[in-house]
């Protein structure tokens, strides 16, 4: 390979940094991983799934996190499906609840 050349992250991403109570990346590890995606059927409303790919399962505020975030990513025209990784110490729903903002915020999709 030429290193002249940069190396690019074969996975196209965006991140921002912000002040949120925690830095979610304070645990050093990627923590819980989500995968959440916006079902669609022909005679009904979309529904949305979202499930533990690797952490903690037993944490309902994650889970809600991840729902309200696939939520507003399928309504802004994306269909999307969404990964998220949170690594928090705290998993308080204000501290949620500022993530999800931050992301909106951010258009971080």
């Amino acid at each position: 390979m030429d290193s002249s050349q940069p190396t690019r992250f074969p996975v196209t991403h965006k991140s921002v940094s912000l002040d949120i109570k925690v830095i979610v990346t304070q645990i050093g590890c990627m923590g819980t991983i989500l995968h959440a995606r916006k079902e669609e059927s022909v005679s009904t409303e979309p529904t949305f799934s979202v499930s533990v790919i690797f952490g903690k399962r037993d944490e309902p505020w994650l889970l809600a996190c991840g729902r309200q975030l696939i939520e507003h990513i399928s309504c802004s025209g994306s269909s999307r499906p969404l990964v998220l990784s949170l690594g928090l110490k705290d998993h308080s729903p204000e501290t949620l609840k500022e993530i999800i903002v931050a992301v909106i915020e951010n258009c971080l999709w």
